[in-house]
């Protein structure tokens, strides 16, 4: 796996944003305890090898994190944050957790004649995606073993972060600007079709004064890359500091337009450290050329 950035998260904590993006090489990875989000593709075929990943709060691959299956197996992430696993043999839903964690992610195991096609199709991708955020394709003929991948964007090499033979998930290059971008996957020397997805960057606006018992913040987010409404989804990662007024996850559209930006709310509860991540709710249809 090549050494670059990993991000998952726009977010703001006591009043100074938080990383956007990381140096994996400029970083120790980060302790197995701080794992806190599990990438698991959306379906697998029996049978069949598929990579997983861990990620901690900041969007950094996790090493060392035991994954328990609710069908008894077990699985560790590796020196790169990911394992690879093989499938059950009966088809239908298993799920996962971290171990020692009480959320569970739910995958679709599928019969290999259901994912079964002579060349790499892809049947679902976002129309507008992030530039600093994973993201996720539907299709067949993947490879389930994530490094087997190659994924180009706008010619720049993405990170595929966990796959299977029907999903990838997918970190954007670092180099990659807002716009129209084409992507093509490739696995066993074969290439997909191109297809066009619409990258955005998101940048994030609050005040820095620290934030009191009572205290309203606006958080303010601006969308660069796009004139259209996009979707955004905020999560309040320290809800006994501070609460969102519009609940918990918050969801709101951008305003579009040549100033496209997004505000969510906060008051405070209690004197401390609020972290609140932002992110772009995925918007999956069939890929456009």
């Amino acid at each position: 796996m090549s050494r670059r950035r990993m991000s998952a998260l726009l977010a703001f904590a006591s009043g100074v944003a938080l990383i956007l993006s990381s140096s994996a090489s400029s970083q120790q990875p980060p302790p197995p305890s701080n794992a806190r989000i599990l990438l698991l593709p959306r379906k697998i075929v029996s049978g069949e090898h598929s990579t997983l990943a861990v990620l901690d709060v900041n969007g950094r691959l996790t090493p060392g994190v035991r994954v328990d299956f609710s069908n008894g197996d077990r699985v560790t992430t590796d020196a790169t944050g990911r394992a690879l696993f093989v499938a059950p043999l009966n088809p239908g839903v298993i799920s996962a957790a971290l171990s020692g964690h009480p959320g569970r992610i739910y995958t679709t195991i599928l019969s290999p004649l259901e994912a079964s096609s002579p060349s790499i199709e892809i049947s679902a991708a976002p129309r507008v995606a992030s530039v600093s955020d994973r993201f996720e394709l539907a299709g067949r003929s993947f490879c389930g073993d994530a490094d087997a991948n190659k994924v180009t964007i706008a010619g720049f090499p993405a990170l595929v972060l966990a796959s299977s033979p029907t999903s990838l998930v997918i970190l954007p290059p670092s180099e990659l600007d807002p716009g129209d971008a084409s992507v093509v996957v490739t696995c066993n020397k074969q290439d997909s079709p191109p297809f066009v997805i619409r990258f955005v960057e998101l940048t994030l606006e609050a005040n820095s004064s620290p934030l009191a018992p009572g205290d309203h913040r606006a958080l303010t987010v601006r969308v660069r890359g796009t004139t259209a409404k996009v979707a955004l989804e905020a999560h309040n990662l320290a809800p006994d500091i501070a609460e969102l007024t519009s609940g918990n996850p918050a969801r709101i559209s951008s305003s579009g337009g040549a100033d496209n930006t997004a505000q969510f709310s906060l008051i405070g509860k209690q004197h401390g450290s609020f972290v609140v991540s932002i992110r772009l709710l995925p918007t999956q249809s069939v890929p456009r050329p």
